[in-house]
């Protein structure tokens, strides 16, 4: 539906009809003005009841200029422009539509009266209010239709697959074959659970209805099976209706009329959010207009609703993500509000969006629902955590979910006193929302002590047993029928909903598809989206550019002007080898970006704004230009460096070819991205096939040298095709002069061509002239005939990729998301079959199936076990305190004070609240307070009983983060027991702080939880543990950052509690919070509260419920708390927080000169006046570290070995990738001959083997980058270990597993080609062990250096391309020129030399046929007498020395002369004295030096890399720029 859409109040059961004409805008400001003040009088409303209704409506409607009051009024004046414009051609505008005419009742608005006084009145003489009703009047009695829809659901049952909980998978049950007919069991009969049954009720047009329930209770998939989302579940059953039309039918049809929102706010990060408007409007904008075009339509719909919302002001404002700044976190959520709108849609399901917001701006967004509800008329349905009073008295209805039952559903304004009356009761100051939640807890209920009526029911199944048989129960049935009734039956009214659904659509539209605007209009609309996205990351492309630029450069220099002879042959083909796989291979990078994209496609195709294999056909489109530019700057720099033939339609069959190669290679990687819901799976496959395209497209193996059995390959291989047409377009009519005619030299000078002949393939005795296509159809079998054959092949294979992306993006939109089973540690016992609604309070506390904090155990929330264990806390003896602290960092322009003079203390045993609004410095002041903070100047005093801080503060104290940051695979017990043994001193024995790990899970309510994975787990349990792992290490004091972000108010009350318990046992604490309940928030003793800025506002005690704090305010100017009002709410409005509260009062000023205030400096005084008869706090470490290193390096050793142990999917992709191309490799390059060619082809199976450095490397910087991740954002804060000896472990971890996957390539490989066994140990040695060393050493150190894994892999390839380069292998020693040096600093030169020349030196080569060179001696001579002196001087031998004509000479006797004169590798070098090979290397002079210890030598320069770029780029305070220009500072 049109967000523009107004109804008419006593339309009855007539279908209302839609303005989507010239008055879009106008009529959202129409329906804004009224803001439906007058009372809905439909059926919608009878169950509220009468002593509400009034109360009701007034919570319920929003000011149209709650958001934006500037805008509205500059709207309100574009649009009297607009309407005064319209009067003068508004009788001579179009109908359209006129077919419908007779089916659509027209009628005039019957409200202009009653509600004009509610109207804003126009500047001047021209009157605002009756413009627009004009114009509303003529959309009524235009032929323009409109629609609503709502829904009815009955007996719905959502049924899932999978268990609840499972055992943590890992290397050895992967590879269990017992495991695997079990794996094969389930796929067969995958097990089922029921996420949903037995809920039935209605939401109507105009309607808000709030969804209630703790996390897993089934919130999400109510609200997706509501949005007729069905494809993520095993079944769904029962009866759904959206009015008269079944699922299937929406789903077909009428597919936009209803959108999920997601939890999370996914846009294109680099669009702005004016563009994303208009392009969710653009899609969705309707065929049926008054008197405007497109671009007007959608110019208006944007100006309306970023005014509404209020995002005026950043409508060129990038929306940005976590990487990219843009728009802010609440105005990110407004935007995706604004494309729902934009979008048209009528009944919109919006999970959980009030998700990290604080309180004022969680407010603003449901504000912000109900005005759109209103003024659209759509049916709206929210799923909220921590819903406050205002928030919960927007909504008419409400949905409790008790673990997938439905324990009530109705009028939101009578759920409280229905709890009430079945026998609970909220505690003091309680959220009707959280009372509604905590109903559902098993240990949050509280029963009512004077009930006396029948027991209150206890298990989910008797809740809503008992709400079927309530008197709410019948109420909600019978709306449902009457809204049936009154919705179904009708075929007219079906009839006019169909009609105004396809008024909507293009004229080249299927009148049945859901989409409105045709296949070419979503092009046009999605390739100049995708032009955007590109604009808005130019970086991206311009970085692009320059590594081809920079990639033909170098290969360009290295080939430098190539000369016209028989040696640059082979260069040659390595040339256009190189130009071919570059260009072709660059777009893997793009799988990860597809992947990124795929929510945003999937989310709007649902809502039916385009096709997504349009979105595929676009981004190939917008890709042509792009990649035309690129690969012509690639071409011209590498084409004319190396000096290829100089002829313009050969450059432009090269450019055309490369081109052509380019796009079918990017729609066969586009199409593997489409295959799979993930990343990973689709990489794994895209690095095989990169393989196997190499190896077959002809270069490293000529396809007459293949073997039978795998030949065909190079037929469905493009690249082959592709590299044949550049082979033949460039050898085509090249005649090079032989480089080196046989016999020549010494004693042949005056011999003549007749007896002369040239050794290069495709010579002709008594010619110095090689014809290139002779080289090229004897080396290679190819044909000039083939050129515009391969051509046609190429494109063919480009349409056909191209086509299975499009067929792949329609289809298969699904994406891999996370699993919500909870795993546990194999051996672990727990019960997994326990069912949810057995659990009752009176047996139990915290069981597994109660999947739930547990909460209000007894009066303090924490169960009589954890009581017992929080008597060993240590009781806190020093008081923190803090005085004068201001912090100013350094931004663009100048400074920033981010804390002002900031004072305060935390007491022993006392829990200190710090709250202020989004930006006042919370999480500064924290960071700031516990030494935590990077850059910038702090200043002030920070003193432990008045006195300096010890020396280890920062491990005396623990901080629990925002966001949970643990090893994902680590047990709870595991992790907690990690951090016991490095951040308690060296002294207290293992069993000592094994039992204290025992303790801590008591009091953090986890033993039942001891074993499972922490990655799995709950939200809850997570910060549980994350609290766990602080209080292990026994501190003196504990921060928390916003500990309740993103739980449910039970969740959020028994983490409070905890914490209480915790001070009450003599812990000190300061926790930030942002969205607390009244209740919560008396749980705290004093509060210190900052407004923007990092001002003070407040430091004190709360007093009993808050009235200490209440008095404060109330006594400085502030207005009256009332007794039904949150506190902490009241203190945020009271100083001016948020986006709509105001103040008058300058807080921080009168706090300054506040008596209170006063009254805390004079206790900072007397704290730092006692100092003095105090001994100031010891430290407890002398040294850096709790532990010495060497504890630390096996303590940490056993962790990483466990979770490589526990990672069973990298595991075997790194084992897999070994054994493939072990095989495929091996079987290539099958039992190569004693040939020329079966040597080379030995030399390429040792050089593809290097290769498998770049997928190997890139697998282990992943785990490397996430292990540092978690040191750096919590480890290395709490000094638990060094980082040199968390770079060793990662280190030795990882060497192991690689040794063993190099062992098995080896097994797979050896053999296969043909290698002689003899010299298997030496090769084993290299490639086995060496091998391994290196590239893990080398993937590390540029891991160590880079932010993340994209980038790393990005940095190894680039280096790994130039390292490649300069081997010898691609272009041999002697044709490098001034690149030499590079071979000589180049490790693969040491380990490719090392690995051939030992591997395959020292034997004798028998050629071939097509290899022996045949020459005429002069008449009268021998074979033999003629070439012995050449043989004797130059080398190789001949076949028929006894013969007078058609001497069959071959050019290399043995392979040590073949690698020595085409490689410059030498047999000799690879045992030479490791002394002077380390000398050698030392000084990089020389090329000839033992390449073994060479080797170790490059792995032990590696790992000094890693520690000395992780230093200089991650551990090192400040900045390198920094430190150097101080540096210079001080010489000058």
């Amino acid at each position: 539906m049109d967000p523009a859409q107004l109804h008419d109040v006593n339309s009855g059961d007539k279908l209302p009809e839609v303005p989507l004409g010239t008055s879009t805008a106008a009529a959202y400001a129409n329906a804004a003005l009224h803001n439906l003040s007058v009372s809905h009088h439909d059926e919608s409303h009878e169950l509220r009841a009468p002593n509400d209704a009034n109360e009701d409506e007034r919570h319920r409607h929003v000011s149209v200029g709650h958001f934006d009051p500037d805008g509205v009024d500059q709207l309100k004046r574009t649009m009297s422009r607009m309407s005064a414009g319209q009067r003068s051609t508004g009788q001579r505008s179009e109908k359209r539509g006129a077919t419908a005419a007779s089916l659509l009742p027209t009628h005039a608005s019957h409200r202009s009266d009653e509600s004009s006084e509610h109207t804003l009145s126009g500047d001047g003489p021209f009157d605002f209010e009756k413009t627009l009703q004009q114009t509303v009047r003529r959309l009524d009695e235009s032929d323009i239709k409109r629609r609503e829809l709502g829904v009815v659901f009955d007996g719905l049952r959502v049924v899932g697959l999978g268990a609840s909980v499972s055992y943590q998978p890992t290397l050895g049950s992967t590879l269990n074959p017992f495991n695997v007919l079990e794996t094969i069991k389930k796929l067969r009969h995958p097990p089922v659970k029921d996420i949903l049954s037995g809920f039935e009720g209605c939401v109507k047009p105009g309607e808000m209805l709030l969804v209630l329930g703790r996390p897993g209770a089934g919130c999400s998939t109510l609200l997706k099976t509501l949005a007729n989302q069905r494809q993520d579940y095993h079944q769904v059953l029962g009866d759904v209706w959206y009015d008269d039309f079944t699922p299937q039918e929406i789903a077909k049809h009428y597919r936009g009329d209803i959108q999920y929102s997601p939890e999370d706010d996914v846009h294109f990060a680099t669009m702005t959010v004016r563009q994303t408007l208009d392009f969710a409007a653009k899609t969705r904008t309707p065929h049926t207009r008054l008197n405007e075009t497109r671009e007007q339509h959608r110019d208006k719909m944007i100006d309306v609703l970023t005014t509404i919302f209020g995002l005026r002001h950043v409508k060129d404002t990038l929306v940005g993500d976590a990487s990219i700044r843009g728009v802010s976190g609440g105005e990110k959520k407004r935007v995706s509000i604004s494309e729902v709108l934009a979008a048209r849609s009528l009944l919109t399901s919006w999970d959980n969006s009030t998700r990290g917001l604080d309180a004022s701006t969680a407010l603003e967004f449901v504000r912000a629902l109900r005005l759109a509800t209103d003024i659209a008329r759509v049916s709206t349905i929210v799923s909220i955590y921590q819903a406050g009073e205002q928030l919960y008295q927007l909504f008419d209805k409400v949905c409790v979910i008790y673990e997938g039952k439905m324990a009530y559903f109705g009028p939101a304004s009578r759920a409280r006193q229905y709890f009430i009356d079945m026998g609970y009761e909220p505690a003091n100051r309680q959220t009707t929302a959280d009372f509604l939640v905590a109903v559902t807890d098993p240990n949050g209920r509280i029963p009512r002590a004077d009930f006396q009526g029948p027991p209150p029911p206890r298990t989910a199944d008797e809740f809503a047993a008992y709400f079927k048989n309530s008197a709410l129960g019948r109420v909600n049935r019978e709306d449902m029928r009457q809204y049936r009734e009154q919705s179904s039956g009708m075929q007219e009214k079906k009839q006019m909903y169909r009609m105004s659904h396809r008024a909507e659509h293009a004229k080249t539209t299927q009148k049945k598809s859901p989409y409105i605007i045709s296949i070419p209009m979503q092009a046009r609309a999605l390739m100049l989206r995708r032009w955007q996205i590109i604009q808005g990351a130019k970086a991206t492309q311009v970085i692009q550019a320059l590594s081809f630029v920079l990639q033909a450069i170098i290969v360009g220099t290295i080939f430098l002007r190539l000369d016209n002879n028989t040696a640059t042959f082979f260069s040659k083909g390595g040339v256009l080898f190189f130009a071919l796989l570059f260009a072709a291979l660059s777009t893997m990078a793009e799988i990860p970006a597809l992947f990124i994209q795929r929510p945003i496609v999937q989310r709007h195709s649902r809502a039916a704004m385009y096709h997504p294999f349009v979105e595929s056909l676009a981004l190939t489109l917008v890709d042509i230009p792009i990649t035309i530019l690129t690969l012509v700057l690639f071409t011209i720099i590498l084409y004319f460096l190396v000096g290829l033939q100089e002829d313009a339609g050969k450059f432009f069959i090269f450019l055309l070819f490369v081109f052509a190669m380019t796009i079918t290679m990017k729609g066969w990687f586009r199409a593997l991205a489409a295959l799979f819901a993930s990343a990973a799976p689709a990489q794994a496959v895209a690095g095989v096939s990169v393989l196997i395209l190499t190896l077959y497209t002809g270069y490293t193996i000529p396809q007459p040298s293949m073997i039978g059995a795998l030949r065909w390959i190079t037929y469905i291989n493009p690249l082959k095709y592709g590299f044949e047409a550049l082979v033949v377009n460039e050898f085509q009519g090249l005649n090079a002069a032989c480089a080196q005619i046989v016999p020549s030299g010494a004693g042949y000078e005056s011999v003549s061509i007749a007896n002369q002949v040239c050794t290069t393939v495709g010579s002709v005795p008594g010619q110095a002239e090689v014809s290139g296509m002779n080289y090229v159809e004897l080396s290679y079998g190819y044909s000039f005939s083939h050129l515009w054959r391969n051509f046609g092949v190429i494109c063919a294979f480009g349409i056909g990729f191209i086509g299975i992306l499009l067929a792949l993006s329609e289809f298969n939109l699904s994406v891999a998301g996370d699993s919500s089973v909870t795993l546990f540690k194999r051996g672990a016992k727990f019960n997994l079959d326990q069912p949810k609604g057995d659990v009752d309070e009176e047996k139990t506390g915290d069981a597994i199936g109660s999947d739930g904090a547990s909460t209000r155990r007894n009066a303090e929330g924490v169960s009589e076990e954890a009581q017992k264990a929080m008597e060993d806390v240590p009781a806190g003896k020093n008081t923190f305190s803090f005085e004068n602290l201001t912090y100013v960092v350094p931004v663009q322009g100048g400074h920033r004070k981010l804390l002002d003079n900031v004072s305060g203390y935390v007491a022993p045993g006392k829990l200190t609240a710090l709250m202020g609004e989004s930006g006042a410095g919370k999480t500064t002041l924290l960071n700031v307070l516990s030494e935590r903070t990077s850059g910038g100047v702090v200043t002030g005093d920070r003193l432990m009983n008045g006195q300096a801080l010890p020396s280890d503060f920062r491990s005396q104290t623990g901080y629990v983060q925002q966001m949970d940051t643990h090893l994902p695979t680590a047990t709870v017990r595991e992790a907690l027991l990690f951090s016991a043994k490095l951040r308690q001193p060296a002294s207290v024995p293992i069993a000592e702080k094994e039992a204290w790990v025992d303790k801590c899970l008591k009091m953090c309510g986890l033993e039942e939880h001891a074993d499972a994975v922490v990655g799995s787990l709950g939200v809850e349990h997570r910060k549980r543990t994350t609290i766990g792992v602080e209080l292990v290490a026994k501190p003196s004091l504990i921060f928390l950052d916003e500990p309740t972000s993103g739980l449910d108010s039970q969740s959020a009350w028994a983490i409070v509690c905890f914490l209480r318990s915790l001070a009450d046992a003599g812990q000190s604490i300061v926790c930030t919070i942002h969205q607390p309940s009244a209740e919560l928030f008396e749980v705290f003793d004093r509060l210190l509260l900052l407004r923007k800025g990092g001002q003070t506002v407040y430091f004190g005690d709360l007093g009993h419920k808050s009235t200490t704090l209440i008095n404060y305010f109330e006594t400085h100017g502030g207005r009256h708390c009332t007794d039904d009002e949150n506190p902490a709410e009241y203190i945020l409005d009271a100083i001016g927080a948020g986006a709509t509260a105001t103040t008058d009062v300058d807080w921080h000023d009168a706090w300054g000169k506040s008596q209170e205030a006063q009254t805390i400096n004079s206790e900072l005084e007397q704290i730092h006046a006692e100092a003095s008869q105090r001994p100031p706090v010891q430290a407890s470490m002398t040294r850096a570290f709790p532990t010495r290193w060497g504890y630390q390096l096996c303590t940490l050793l056993y962790r990483d070995a466990q979770n490589r142990w526990r990672d069973p999917s990298y595991m075997m992709a790194k084992l897999g990738v070994n054994i493939a191309s072990g095989l495929l490799i091996g079987f290539t390059f099958f039992k190569a001959k004693d040939s020329i060619q079966g040597t080379q082809n030995k030399l390429f199976a040792i050089f593809m083997s290097t290769i498998l450095s770049v997928p190997l490397s890139n697998q282990l910087q992943v785990p490397f980058l996430d292990s540092r991740k978690i040191y750096e954002i919590r480890e290395s804060h709490s000094s638990m270990y060094s980082w040199t000896a968390f770079l060793t472990s990662q280190i030795l971890v990882e060497i192991p597993w690689n040794i063993l996957g190099s062992t098995l390539y080896f097994l797979c490989w050896y053999w296969t080609v043909g290698f002689p066994s003899d010299r298997g140990g030496f090769t084993y040695l290299m490639l086995g062990i060496v091998f391994p060393l290196y590239y893990t050493t080398i993937g590390q150190a540029v891991a160590a250096m880079t932010p993340n894994a994209e980038i790393a892999a990005l940095v190894f390839s680039f280096l790994f391309s130039f390292v490649l380069s300069f081997d010898g292998v691609l272009q041999p020693f002697r044709e490098l020129g001034w690149w030499q040096w590079m071979y000589r600093l180049s490790p693969f030169t040491y380990l490719i030399e090392a690995l051939l020349g030992q591997a395959i030196g020292h034997s004798n080569i028998t050629c071939s046929s097509t290899e022996l060179v045949t020459i005429n001696p002069p008449s009268g001579s021998t074979c033999g007498s003629y070439m012995g002196p050449f043989i004797q001087s130059a080398g190789g031998y001949l076949t028929n020395e006894d013969a007078t004509s058609a001497c069959e000479y071959c050019a290399y006797r043995t392979t040590d002369a073949f690698l020595g004169e085409s490689f410059n590798i030498y047999y000799s070098n690879h045992w030479r004295d490791f002394g002077i090979c380390i000398a050698y290397i030392a000084f990089n002079v020389s090329a000839a030096f033992h390449c073994e210890a060479g080797c170790i030598l490059m792995v032990l320069i590696q790992i000094a890399c890693i520690f000395a770029f992780s230093w200089l780029f991650r551990f090192r305070s400040g900045s390198m720029i920094g430190w150097i220009k101080k540096r210079i500072a001080r010489r000058n």
